[in-house]
């Protein structure tokens, strides 16, 4: 008995040894995984550290490079490289093309058929390649040529009691034709001041783009804490620039505005400044002229009615700039996410594909119909 209980017992022993292996086994598997997994998370960003490295590098190489060649080119041979890299990239960016087409079905409508759309988009990528190889070129501007290829349009606005030098005056630029010469040119024509630059993801740039657009004479100030720097500039009688028609995200300090009839967010900042210094606001925007010459335009002084509000200052800005995009819409950037948030009660035809809804946005639009401060609506999105 005892004997076949001890043979009996041999087996259970047996299988409780394999059960004890086998639970061991599998905590060093796990362990096993979990280092591999940690491995491969740290092998995984290393990897897309360094790549970000030699990307950064290899932009900063072809940017360097062609602020070296491009100016070695003749003005003709400058804008027609530029007409074939923007006929290119109209062609090879599918996603900014479809951004492009979707921007102006819903800004126009039936007002312009599919293959009038599409002919825009194409200028629209050529006007952007234009700016960009024109603003390597710009080393070849001085204020004794510059005239030969820009010309001024109501330049005498300046020259008024509250806009000579010496007076504080916001000029509001956009991003249509041009943009980086009209900063250019207009320094080079003694109105230079203090304009704010966006500063990249790859800080290698920076340097580059602060060489070129301050080599006129204007002083370029960072983005962050600009609003406090452009106001203390302000009180010292200097001039600013800003372009004032991006979008901005809803979260940040912004204001709603229609644009071609909808709703996006944009910055207030200059009719901010305005209001609390009393500098005139003045509107100012290039536009192409045949053979690769531009026009700078100087809109009048706007005039804000007593106790308007932020919202309605911004408004009114871009009221008088939006004319000269539905003239003329090929050299604005289309290609650019105007409008990234809908309504909620908005047909969801009526904006582009890639709008959203956004309580943040909700807010900018309740603080516009109540005439509230920016930033303190407090309104909530119904979960359905």
């Amino acid at each position: 008995m005892d004997c076949d209980g001890q043979r009996s017992g041999v087996p259970t022993r047996i299988a409780a040894m394999e059960s004890v292996w086998l639970h061991e086994r599998m905590k060093s598997w796990q362990r096993s995984s979990k280092l591999e997994a940690a491995f491969e998370v740290a092998y995984t960003g290393a990897m897309r550290t360094a790549w970000k490295k030699i990307r950064y590098r290899l932009e900063w190489l072809g940017l360097k490079a062609a602020a070296k060649f491009v100016p070695l080119l003749s003005r003709k041979a400058c804008y027609h490289l530029a007409l074939l890299l923007g006929s290119l990239g109209a062609m090879l960016d599918r996603r900014g093309r479809r951004v492009a087409l979707s921007n102006l079905r819903v800004a126009f409508g039936d007002e312009i058929s599919a293959e009038g759309r599409a002919q825009i988009v194409r200028e629209s990528y050529q006007h952007f390649a234009r700016t960009m190889l024109d603003f390597f070129w710009s080393p070849r501007l001085t204020s004794q040529n510059f005239s030969r290829y820009v010309e001024f349009e109501n330049r005498e606005r300046w020259d008024e009691e509250n806009t000579r030098p010496g007076k504080p005056v916001i000029v509001g630029c956009y991003h249509y034709s041009n943009f980086e010469w009209l900063s250019i040119v207009s320094a080079f024509a003694g109105l230079e001041g203090v304009i704010i630059a966006q500063q990249f993801k790859n800080p290698l740039l920076d340097p580059i783009f602060l060489k070129l657009r301050q080599r006129s004479g204007h002083r370029v100030a960072a983005r962050k804490g600009a609003v406090m720097h452009l106001y203390r500039a302000l009180r010292r009688g200097e001039r600013f620039a800003l372009l004032v028609d991006l979008t901005i995200s809803a979260k940040l300090p912004t204001v709603a505005i229609k644009c071609f009839g909808l709703e996006r967010c944009v910055t207030f900042a200059h009719v901010w400044l305005h209001q609390r210094t009393g500098a005139p606001l003045i509107n100012v925007h290039c536009e192409p002229l045949p053979g690769g010459r531009y026009r700078v335009v100087f809109h009048p002084r706007i005039e804000f009615p007593a106790g308007a509000s932020l919202q309605e200052m911004a408004q009114a800005c871009w009221d008088q700039f939006e004319p000269v995009v539905r003239k003329n819409p090929a050299p604005w950037l289309w290609m650019y996410k105007h409008w990234r948030h809908r309504p909620v009660a908005a047909n969801l035809a009526a904006y582009p594909f890639y709008a959203n809804i956004s309580q943040d946005f909700e807010r900018r639009l309740d603080e516009g119909a109540r005439k509230l401060p920016p930033m303190t609506s407090k309104v909530k999105l119904r979960r359905t």
